[in-house]
């Protein structure tokens, strides 16, 4: 049994539609939608609605920490964008992440095997799902003979992010795994190593919940993306290795596991 996974795929659809090449199921730990790309001001929905320069100078704020003023000054963009467009920030925004998901999904693989993002919208992915696609948050499903526990989304953070959740709710999915085999998530165990994205230069945030379920279950592995350039890629806890599977949009290569 081979299967691929990606995390942060942010909108990378050609490679996405590659990604189970040679696999016989394809996982996908979230992140969809690309809001903002960091790495190219011309790319994303913040660029289709507010330009380039504008992405270059919100990019810049944020990755200096500055949220509060990067808010504030965003409101003042949403308001000349509603003005123009003639429509209110809710549809010209949904519309946007709709158009990406109708592409994103048409070239999913089947089958795959899905949790949400950080950025995802999860009331938005019935309308593209196709058959062959199973969503899982807070569930497990048997693949290939081993027991896969899945867990969505991220946790409540300055960056107000869709799907961001208490952790207490975000822990009470973890518990309902009860013993895996293989422990899926977006955002990856409260390892600092684990966290930390050199790039950016700041701690994304880990769950206390997936590190604690992990000491006390020891799954074979933890699969987990978000932290985009981690320090480290892999840690072991006790038995259980936890790999972060890459950053997609940044690497088009999903990554490979075998049994």
């Amino acid at each position: 049994m081979r299967i691929h996974v990606v995390s942060d795929v942010h909108g990378s659809t050609e490679a996405l539609a590659r990604a189970a090449d040679g696999a016989d199921a394809l996982l996908c730990l979230g992140d969809l939608v690309l809001y903002l790309d960091y790495a190219d001001s011309s790319k994303g929905i913040f660029a289709d609605l507010f330009g380039a320069a504008n992405t270059a100078r919100f990019v810049e704020l944020r990755t200096a920490g500055r949220y509060s003023e990067a808010r504030a000054w965003t409101a003042g963009l949403w308001d000349e964008v509603v003005e123009r467009e003639g429509r209110d920030r809710r549809s010209l925004m949904d519309d946007r992440v709709h158009a990406q998901y109708a592409e994103l999904f048409a070239a999913m693989p089947e089958p795959a095997y899905l949790t949400y993002g950080n950025v995802d919208i999860p009331a938005f992915w019935p309308e593209h799902l196709r058959a062959g696609h199973t969503v899982l948050d807070g569930e497990v499903a048997e693949i290939g003979g081993l027991r896969f526990g899945f867990v969505g989304g991220g946790l409540v953070s300055p960056m107000n992010t869709p799907y961001e959740l208490d952790p207490d709710v975000f822990a009470a999915k973890v518990a309902a795994l009860g013993e895996v085999d293989v422990l899926c998530a977006h955002i990856p165990p409260a390892v600092p190593e684990l966290c930390y994205d050199v790039v950016a230069r700041r701690f994304e945030y880990g769950s206390a919940a997936i590190l604690d379920h992990v000491r006390e279950t020891q799954p074979r592995m933890v699969l987990f993306g978000h932290v985009h350039q981690p320090l480290v890629r892999r840690a072991r806890i006790g038995r259980t290795e936890c790999v972060n599977v890459g950053h997609f949009r940044g690497s088009g290569r999903p990554f490979s596991l075998a049994w």
